[in-house]
């Protein structure tokens, strides 16, 4: 019986979670509501009076929600505007990833004890998904 319900009960625990979560870090961290859909996913699998949620079908969600993340940000882009500021919005966007990529590496192979593969990959997504955010602070 809890098969039948298990893409019901992680849609509704994620959204639940993203809805608090997402409305937490605007009223009062004042960031977009993208950081607290982010920190609502981890917390999916973190805390422990939450129902249980199929892993599998969290992970696939996670993915078409970073497609449709990229897709919004796709459908905002301007090549036009982009040429207007090239200089400022090249070096600022090598600079913000380079440093996210490296802290993001650096906690996990400190922190976490991770292996270097793995830490590099790990900061590798995070300087996109915090490009991602910076792209949507208004």
């Amino acid at each position: 019986m809890h098969d039948q319900f298990s893409i019901i009960t992680t849609l509704v625990t994620g959204f639940g979670l993203a809805l608090v979560f997402g409305w937490l870090v605007e009223r009062f961290l004042k960031t977009p509501a993208l950081v607290g859909y982010i920190i609502a996913g981890v917390a999916v699998s973190l805390f422990p009076l939450l129902p249980n949620v199929d892993q599998g079908v969290t992970q696939q969600f996670a993915e078409i929600g970073v497609i449709l993340l990229m897709f919004g940000v796709g459908l905002h882009f301007s090549v036009a505007d982009l040429v207007k500021v090239k200089g400022v919005a090249v070096t600022g966007a090598l600079l913000q990833m380079t440093i996210s990529a490296s802290a993001g590496t650096a906690v996990a192979l400190l922190a976490w004890s991770w292996s270097l593969p793995l830490a590099i990959v790990f900061g590798m997504t995070l300087s996109c998904a915090s490009t991602v955010v910076v792209m949507k602070v208004p």
